[in-house]
């Protein structure tokens, strides 16, 4: 007999199947209530039910603002001591990651350096599936290894089910080398464990198509990573009257704007603002020091580093 078909003999002789052993399932993976019929309801309100699904996932996020603003103030901690903040993650998670820290240095000046994101099976996962990548917790380890970790780092695992072996390899490496370290998970059952400092539990609940967490998991992923990485570079004081002050004007659009953010906080003449630009290397911030005070760009530049433009405004 077929091993498929085998089972246990009823009381009438007939067999009845084996009872199926029990698997958990993370809570992204479950079916939804609502996707039975998704497949013949029309473009429009497959598109409803995606936005509304969308919603939910802000809506988690806002419920874990105290942990994302705590991991917020650990990257800040770390890039101000020299550390940096390190994104690892597998498949989507991985991506986003690596999105992140792609607009860092354009955004607020970062060294490459400084964000860093580590996927799964390399860059090539950034552009395909690298089968099985994710389930390497040592290929985890390994990496967090050769990048050097240290107490001075913030290691921030991103797993939508909170298990995935890659991420938790890594985390686990990192702590044993004294890195703080943290976790992103969309799952209502966040991992318990030592080399989680700080669990960032966003329940997202079941996909509207089952697995697929690149759907709301992956929508509330991004918002916590936009929220960590920007409100720690706002700490940082890379930001100043909400506008980017640390930006590098690498493109003309950016040029443009860095004129502008110029003539907008310190009341120059698009004229004049270009010529603080071009005295201050294209550096916003040194420029803006320098109308702020009069000062040449070395002495506003030494003047930023010890108080930064809140404290150079104060000097007017």
């Amino acid at each position: 007999m077929h091993p498929l078909h085998q089972g246990r003999q009823g009381d009438e002789g007939r067999l009845t199947p084996s009872p199926r052993p029990r698997v958990s399932l993370p809570s992204t993976e479950r079916l939804h209530p609502r996707s039975g019929d998704l497949h013949v309801r029309s473009a429009l309100e497959v598109v409803r039910r995606l936005h509304a699904e969308d919603l939910r996932a802000v809506r988690a996020a806002g419920r874990a603002l105290g942990r994302i603003a705590r991991a917020a103030e650990l990257a800040a901690r770390a890039l101000a001591s020299g550390g940096r903040l390190i994104w690892v993650g597998a498949g989507t998670s991985g991506r986003l990651g690596a999105l992140d820290a792609a607009e860092c240095p354009p955004t607020f000046g970062t060294r490459p350096w400084q964000v860093v994101a580590v996927v799964a099976g390399g860059t090539r996962a950034l552009r395909a599936s690298v089968e099985g990548a994710e389930d390497d917790p040592e290929d985890g380890a390994a990496r967090v290894r050769r990048l050097r970790v240290d107490r001075r780092d913030l290691v921030c695992g991103i797993s939508a089910s909170g298990r995935t072996p890659f991420v938790l390899g890594a985390l686990a490496e990192a702590r044993r080398r004294g890195a703080r370290t943290a976790l992103i998970c969309c799952s209502d059952r966040p991992p318990r464990s030592p080399s989680v400092e700080l669990a960032i539990a966003i329940p997202t609940g079941p996909e509207l198509i089952a697995g697929s967490t690149r759907l709301k998991a992956g929508t509330a992923t991004k918002l916590a990573l936009n929220a960590i990485s920007t409100a720690a570079m706002v700490r940082l004081g890379k930001v100043f009257r909400g506008r980017m002050t640390s930006l590098q004007p690498t493109n003309e659009k950016l040029r443009r704007r860095a004129l502008r953010t110029v003539a907008a906080l310190t009341g120059a003449t698009l004229a004049r603002s270009r010529r603080l630009l071009a005295g201050a290397g294209n550096r916003v911030d040194v420029a803006v020091a320098m109308a702020l005070t009069g000062r040449p760009a070395r002495e506003a530049d030494l003047l930023l580093r010890g108080r930064g433009l809140r404290g150079v405004e104060r000097l007017r």
